[in-house]
């Protein structure tokens, strides 16, 4: 019988070693997405795309029935999303970690701007880059798109130069805003921006409709209509935000806003969606609650439907005829999430992204007449069904009784049944992860790990209560949560509490610091990708980024980290490299040289901290990377580092 069970056991090993064997390597999961960001045109008769190969993008366009139109390098730029105005202008909004020099409060920014190809006749050229004497060479803020007199233009924000005779020699502070010929590049001033200029909402003919403004001061807000804004349409005051996104409501004569809530006991409130009559009076059935967002029809600019924020993001539209193109459309795919991304205007065809299940991810081409569903391409096409590890929502309380839910990836062909586990809460904190292919989790879950992410008190999604929860828990209640979920997890067979480590990226980097510095006897080891390690200097950091003695952002993360000041002494508890010499697992640091969101001195401070206090500590430094590991090169380093540290210190077998 010890025979026997010594050979079922070995035999059990050596399946689990062979199917992690048989795993794609960890690269497959690290590169750049082959292909990204498809949109359709209005007509259905053409869409665009963003392929990468390496570390270069490219622009395609093409018509529906295959035949290519256009190529564009993109080089390295990051690219952050495809529109079309008409049928035959595509925008790619791009951004690039830019060095400003001297003059400026923060040596480098993350800036935007858009590139306007004409697909008939071919020419491109970026916004405001030929006005560069008149407006600076970004883009700071994109309003829509409108035809006008048979000619397309586009309402972008620019920070307006300060000239004399000698040329620009400073910028506005605050951007105006300006019309832009989607043909020549040629502009105008469409709107003057002022000191709490906020945003301006277009109607389909190229109207001002309305236009927002916050005061980072005081933290009012005011909504007000028309181009010079005679008329205030809504108005208070948050600490943390202002009026968000404008939108046209169900009719041109309505206004979609994102106001913010305001808490009962303090201005720390959410957001709700209000439609509003251009006169100012609520319209029907106005609030939707900040746990959905709302879909905008590019083509007529007006309010279509909503997202309700649900785990998989289900669809919702107000006109039943879309409804049941849409449901339709949906139960072609049944085993997987259905994400909409695109449709045309008589919304007969749609662009949808799959994943979940055992897809790693498909773009398909939906043809509701035809009853038809065709592949575009993949982004992980290396990554086969077999090596996708399932995924699956789970249910857990923390250790004061709040409901909490997170998400589990498991190793593929493994039974759920004491797994080695990493633990990776997501950045933000403010954010949530969702089932479906997560490229970091299935990267780990292809080794033979299970992986947890937890939405802890704070995340989004779960309503502004919940968000609510999360102030004043940073390193507290917040890493407790994701602790606790572990434990729940262990409870339930599924994985060893003993064979743990935590990895995490931005916020969920600071988790994985405290997990084995603010908390003890919980991790093997701890991975932090860029993660906040000093939580004074991050303020002090954020307070030069606003450049302002009061801002929203400020009194954001002071209400998070439950602290008045970044001098206060009550930040020295929950601060990682204030506590080094806890440490009581090895500790990898990974940072992009490039990073304006967490400067790498964050990491370098967390280094010097524990090499004082004689602990184990790695540190991988990426050079030209920023804070979203958007070059392919570094974001396989990273994960290759990440994994076989992981491996070393918490082997899978």
């Amino acid at each position: 019988m010890i025979r026997v069970a010594v050979g079922l056991l070995f035999a059990i090993a050596l399946s689990a070693a062979q199917a992690v064997l048989a795993a794609p390597p960890v690269e497959a999961y690290g590169k750049l997405p082959g292909i990204e960001e498809v949109s359709l045109s209005p007509s259905g008769g053409r869409y665009a795309f963003i392929a990468t190969d390496g570390e270069t993008r490219r622009l395609y366009v093409a018509s529906t029935d295959g035949k290519p139109l256009h190529i564009i390098e993109v080089g390295t730029t990051k690219v952050l999303g495809l529109d079309w105005a008409g049928e035959d202008h595509v925008l790619a909004t791009l951004s690039a970690t830019v060095t400003l020099g001297p003059d400026f409060n923060v040596w480098q920014a993350e800036l935007e701007t858009v590139v306007a190809l004409n697909v008939q006749t071919g020419k491109a050229f970026q916004v405001f880059k030929k006005n560069r004497d008149q407006v600076a060479n970004a883009v700071f803020g994109q309003y829509g798109t409108a035809q006008v007199d048979g000619h397309w233009y586009g309402w972008y924000g620019g920070r307006t130069c300060k000239s004399d005779r000698t040329g620009c020699y400073s910028l506005l502070d605050y951007a105006e805003l300006y019309r832009v010929d989607l043909d020549t590049g040629d502009i105008n001033i469409a709107a003057h921006g002022h000191n709490d200029s906020d945003e301006w909402l277009i109607s389909g003919s190229g109207d001002v409709v309305a236009r927002s403004f916050y005061d980072e001061k005081s933290g009012n807000w005011r909504i007000l209509a028309g181009k010079e804004g005679d008329q205030v349409l809504a108005a208070g005051q948050d600490d943390f935000v202002g009026a968000g996104s404008l939108h046209l409501g169900r009719s041109a004569d309505t206004i979609l806003v994102d106001v913010p809530t305001g808490a009962t006991d303090q201005n720390r409130g959410g957001y709700d969606y209000r439609e509003l009559s251009v006169a100012g009076a609520a319209a029907a059935g106005v609030d939707t609650g900040r746990m959905a967002e709302p879909v905008i029809d590019p083509a007529t600019h007006l309010w279509i439907g909503q997202i309700l924020q649900n785990d998989e993001q289900g669809m919702s539209f107000f006109a039943p005829a879309l409804q049941a193109r849409w449901q339709g459309a949906r139960k072609a795919f049944p085993n997987n999430i259905v994400h909409l991304k695109s449709w045309s205007t008589d919304f007969n065809r749609l662009i949808v992204f799959t994943d979940g299940g055992d897809d790693s991810g498909t773009y398909w081409l939906v043809d509701i007449q035809k009853h038809s569903a065709d592949p575009i391409g993949t982004p992980y096409p290396t990554v086969k069904s077999a090596d996708v590890g399932p995924v699956q929502m789970v249910d857990y309380r923390a250790s004061d009784g709040l409901a909490l839910r997170g998400v589990l990836t498991l190793p593929p062909g493994t039974q759920p049944k004491a797994l080695p586990v990493v633990v990776l809460p997501h950045g933000g904190p403010e954010d949530r992860d969702y089932p479906g292919f997560d490229w970091w989790a299935q990267a780990f879950a292809s080794r033979g790990y299970a992986v947890f992410q937890p939405n802890f008190r704070g995340s989004s999604g779960y309503g502004i209560q919940f968000r609510n929860a999360g102030l004043g828990e940073w390193g507290r209640k917040m890493q407790t949560d994701i602790s606790d979920g572990v434990a729940d997890l262990a409870k339930k067979g599924i994985v060893d509490p003993r064979r743990a480590c935590i990895v995490g990226g931005s916020y969920g980097g600071y988790a994985a610091l405290a997990g084995v510095t603010v908390q003890q006897g919980l991790y093997r080891c701890a991975v932090s990708v860029a993660g906040v390690a000093d939580l004074s200097d991050m303020l002090v950091y954020e307070h030069k980024m606003s450049d302002a003695p009061s801002s929203s952002s400020i009194r954001y993360w002071r209400a998070f980290m439950g602290t008045t000041s970044s001098s206060d002494s009550r930040l020295s508890a929950i601060t990682p490299a204030s506590l080094a010499d806890k440490a009581d697992a090895p500790i990898l640091l990974i940072h992009g040289n490039k990073d304006t969101v967490v400067p790498i001195d964050q990491s370098e401070t967390m280094e010097s901290a524990l090499r004082r206090a004689g602990k184990p500590v790695e540190f991988v430094k990426m050079d030209n990377e920023d804070h979203w590991l958007s070059r392919e090169e570094t974001r396989i380093a990273m994960l290759k580092s990440a994994v076989a540290f992981v491996e070393k210190y918490n082997p899978p077998h």
